[in-house]
């Protein structure tokens, strides 16, 4: 039974953190530190869930900024090719380390962008994965600090 217990937490956490990365309004953080403090797993654990989840939201939005992308030659779209093309190689040069802050508030608008200006996935995924993961890592030391 106790198994089924651990994993539904798990489950809670992915979806929670999963949910958070994306559009929707979610909040991990207190769904982490809850089972950071209830200790019914180990910290290691619970900051590899969250991370996984939470990148794995921002590839959706990444998916969404490729979408949106590719009617870059509608009348209505904002910008033009050349446009579109000079802040693609910009971003590529620059923009593109904004991805560590995809873990703060309005960050999941980077995840978006960096999919609009066709940022490698590969460059995308390791980005994402290091801000989320320190996020992570940080609200779980601070909880500790906290007495959690």
């Amino acid at each position: 039974m106790a198994d089924v217990a651990i994993f539904a937490q798990f489950a809670g956490l992915f979806a929670a953190a999963f949910g958070a990365a994306t559009i929707l309004p979610f909040q991990s953080e207190v769904v982490f530190v809850a089972l950071q403090v209830a200790g019914s797993a180990s910290v290691l654990a619970l900051v590899v869930v969250a991370s996984i989840g939470n990148t794995l939201g921002a590839v959706v939005n990444y998916v969404m900024g490729r979408g949106i992308e590719r009617f870059r030659h509608r009348r209505w779209f904002p910008v033009n090719a050349a446009q579109l093309a000079r802040a693609q190689r910009w971003y590529a040069r620059w923009g593109v380390w904004t991805l560590l802050l995809s873990w703060a508030p309005l960050g999941d608008g980077f995840t978006v962008i960096a999919g609009m200006m066709r940022t490698p996935v590969w460059l995308f995924v390791l980005l994402v994965t290091i801000a989320k993961t320190g996020r992570y890592i940080a609200l779980a030391w601070l909880t500790a600090q906290a007495g959690g």
